[in-house]
């Protein structure tokens, strides 16, 4: 079993930041899952915004490209998503998955394991 709980969402004005959390209970090594970000704004399909696979290699979304950081803490069982310059584009809700695969994609379908979502809204 595996379960997700994200955090940090909230309200911000454009070029503002915000730092997301998702915290991963399981009973497998943390370390070794390929883990990832995605959004979903109001009718629109959920997209991967940034992943990174348990040897640290990171991707991201070209509209977050240098904007937004993923890191793991893997003594913790923590992915974080630091996110800068913020715009009203990047208003969604905000997801945490998992994947027990090497590497990370930005696919959805690579991720067995979802949070509940927190919401990111960016006034402008």
């Amino acid at each position: 079993q595996v379960t997700l709980v994200e955090a940090g969402g909230g309200s911000v004005q454009a070029g503002g930041s915000l730092r997301l959390s998702c915290e991963v209970s399981t009973g497998y090594i943390y370390a070794r899952y390929a883990m990832a970000w995605f959004r979903q704004a109001p009718g629109k399909e959920r997209e991967g915004v940034a992943a990174i696979g348990s040897d640290g290699s990171t991707g991201y979304a070209d509209s977050v490209k240098d904007r937004f950081i993923i890191s793991r803490d893997n003594a913790k069982n923590v992915v974080y998503l630091q996110m800068n310059s913020l715009k009203p584009e990047d208003t969604a809700m905000y997801y945490c998955a998992a994947g027990y695969f090497s590497g990370y994609v930005l696919s959805e379908n690579k991720y067995n394991y979802w949070g509940q979502g927190t919401q990111v809204t960016v006034s402008s």
